[in-house]
């Protein structure tokens, strides 16, 4: 169903500096273990919401981009320092933190990934599992699947 997702969706980061809304619909839903994830959000994993780029948007603030071990450009709030987003390399795709959305307790991840890391009290409720990170064939098939099974937001 078109509106299932119950788009628009608003966010920010803590302090409330960064806003942004999500006009598109997810493309997956993920639960990364890898020890970055760990680190930088001081928890057990990230809860990642995989989004077109052209369905994210700022609309208050300037996110700046911190040091990052990879390619991939990670954004967040210059006052609070609440890591948001990271812009994936070479892809139109945006990384959101489910966290930094306004609702989002319909989140639950879909795959898991770097599940080599987790840590062994961390269960998570995704439905694939991978030890590390799936190739680009495995990430299109999972966002076919998740087009068609993925959590949404309730009613």
């Amino acid at each position: 169903m078109p509106n299932d997702w119950k788009l628009p969706w608003e966010g920010g980061c803590l302090c409330g500096s960064i806003r942004f809304l999500v006009s598109a619909p997810p493309l997956l839903t993920l639960a990364c273990h890898c020890s970055w994830c760990q680190k930088r959000s001081a928890s057990a994993f990230s809860p990642v919401i995989s989004l077109p780029g052209s369905g994210f948007g700022i609309t208050r603030g300037q996110p700046e981009a911190g040091w990052t071990p990879s390619e991939h450009r990670h954004f967040f709030c210059p006052r609070c320092k609440n890591w948001l987003f990271l812009a994936v390399s070479g892809a139109d795709i945006v990384n959101l933190r489910a966290t930094m959305l306004d609702e989002h307790r319909w989140f639950a991840p879909y795959a898991e990934i770097f599940a080599q890391n987790r840590l062994p009290w961390v269960s998570t409720a995704a439905r694939h599992s991978f030890s590390g990170m799936p190739d680009a064939r495995t990430f299109e098939s999972l966002m076919q699947s998740f087009a068609l099974e993925g959590a949404r937001p309730a009613s």
